[in-house]
């Protein structure tokens, strides 16, 4: 058995056929379809849409030291730039044809398209082209073809002000535009004049138009820059945030690592207090010890999560404000001149308090070392009724011009912050007048917390085994 195949010949009239098979697949052909496609989408499809100026904040060394009233106008500079241009063209037109009512209708053809790009650019060129046209028919001068005096300012504007409101594309559309109608004016229409000014015309204006189009070039580039940098910074921020909370996670759990240790030693201890205990009891207490052993676990995980790859268990309790004159020791051996001053009644607060409070004094001191080198600083414990305050303020550095930018990471600030929010509480940071920098924290401390005393030792064991 033997398989026929049958061929079948393309043929325009078959309506079965797709016009996929009959379009040219030519690359010079798609070119030229892009390239007519790009001239009818820039300065054909709604050319003669409305799309005014809109008015620009005066900035600058002198417009923007403008006030009140003056600064208000100012905002419509561009369009007074814009207008002062096509009064210039006008006069010139006026001028060029001896004034008088021929003068001013030559004058006006020039003056509206230069108008005109204020509300429809593409437009405007159009105009600008049949503004040339009417100039040169209507005009005296045989010395000039196809731009009459008033006409090649006009065009000249036109172009510049469109190319700046528009893309370079269609700057360089406009720019061929002027080069094909100069081109037949000059062929079809140039007898009987002494010269035609199309050279000078396409000269002049591609000089304009390819500085213009530098331009945006440039500022597309400055604008991905910003945009970039915008990105850059916010991703910045967000990696340091979590940078930060990772570590204070970190600190924090060797915190409540330490009180769940407490309560599943207290909760094993509990039963043996008490002589012959009702079996109800005791199931409650092993029932209190496996939920915190089972914490601690948890615990335990949470911590490998977020544990850096070089991160080291600490061998030593999380520090507390009872170290706080340790770490002024060290910094004042490093080279800064440090007090301290200690207001209220000095009690125990809750661990996690104590050691944001700790953490907060020492970033500050460390920021006062790194940006005031040779300053003195302050710091101040506040011990109130709703919570804990502190105030680290350091004075000016004596030799400012001296100071090299810092190489930390910019993490101070925010890892304050994070320490602060986590315990609902206040902090500012601020230069101060003197030229110093304060940072002032207050850490609210609810009324019935009372801390918890345990044996140290026993905590300590079980802290070192359940986490």
């Amino acid at each position: 058995m033997t398989e026929t195949t049958q061929t079948h010949t393309a043929h325009p009239d078959d309506p079965d056929d797709s016009f996929e098979a009959y379009r040219p697949r030519s690359p010079e052909f798609r070119a030229a379809v892009e390239a007519l496609r790009g001239l009818r989408q820039d300065l054909i499809h709604d050319a003669f849409a409305y799309r005014p100026l809109p008015r620009k904040e005066p900035t600058g060394a002198v417009l923007g030291r403008l006030k009140g009233r003056r600064r208000e106008y100012a905002t419509w500079y561009r369009h007074a730039v814009v207008g002062a241009g096509g009064v210039l063209a006008l006069l010139i037109a006026s001028a060029d044809n001896g004034g008088g009512s021929l003068g001013a209708v030559l004058g006006l053809l020039a003056l509206v398209p230069v108008l005109m790009t204020l509300v429809r650019p593409i437009g405007a060129f159009w105009l600008s082209l049949a503004s040339t046209t009417a100039v040169a028919l209507l005009g005296s001068s045989y010395d000039d073809w196809p731009w009459l005096p008033g006409s090649f300012a006009s065009h000249l504007m036109v172009l510049t002000v469109v190319a700046i409101r528009t893309r370079p594309r269609t700057a360089a559309w406009m720019w061929l535009m002027t080069a094909a109608y100069g081109f037949v004016a000059e062929t079809a229409f140039g007898w009987g004049h002494y010269a035609t000014n199309t050279a000078p015309m396409l000269v002049f204006s591609a000089i304009i138009l390819l500085t213009i189009t530098v331009w945006h070039i440039r500022r597309q580039a400055e604008e991905k820059v910003t945009a970039q940098e915008t990105v850059t910074a916010h991703e910045r921020s967000r990696r340091t945030l979590l940078e930060e909370r990772t570590t204070i996670a970190r600190e924090l759990h060797d915190v409540v690592a330490h009180h769940m240790s407490v309560v599943a030693i207290q909760a094993e201890a509990a039963p043996y207090r008490v002589e012959n205990p009702p079996p109800e009891l005791e199931k409650a207490f092993a029932t209190i010890r496996e939920n915190a052993v089972a914490a601690l676990t948890e615990l335990r995980r949470v911590l490998g999560v977020v544990r850096a790859e070089d991160y080291e268990v600490p061998d030593a309790p999380q520090p507390t404000l009872a170290e706080l004159d340790g770490l002024l020791a060290n910094v004042r051996e490093a080279g800064l001149d440090v007090e301290k001053g200690v207001t209220g009644a000095v009690r125990e607060l809750p661990q996690g308090v104590e050691l944001s409070a700790y953490r907060i004094v020492q970033e500050a001191l460390s920021n006062t070392l790194r940006h005031a080198p040779g300053a003195s600083a302050r710091v101040e414990v506040g011990y109130v009724l709703g919570g804990l305050g502190l105030r680290i303020v350091n004075g000016a550095p004596p030799n400012p011009t001296l100071i090299k930018p810092s190489p930390g990471a910019g993490h101070g600030i925010t890892g304050m912050r994070e320490r602060v929010t986590m315990l609902n509480g206040e902090m500012t940071a601020e230069p101060t007048r003197e030229g110093g920098y304060e940072v002032t924290v207050f850490l609210p401390v609810p009324m019935a917390a009372e801390p918890s005393t345990s044996p140290s030792a026993p905590v300590r064991a079980a802290d070192e085994g359940g986490a």
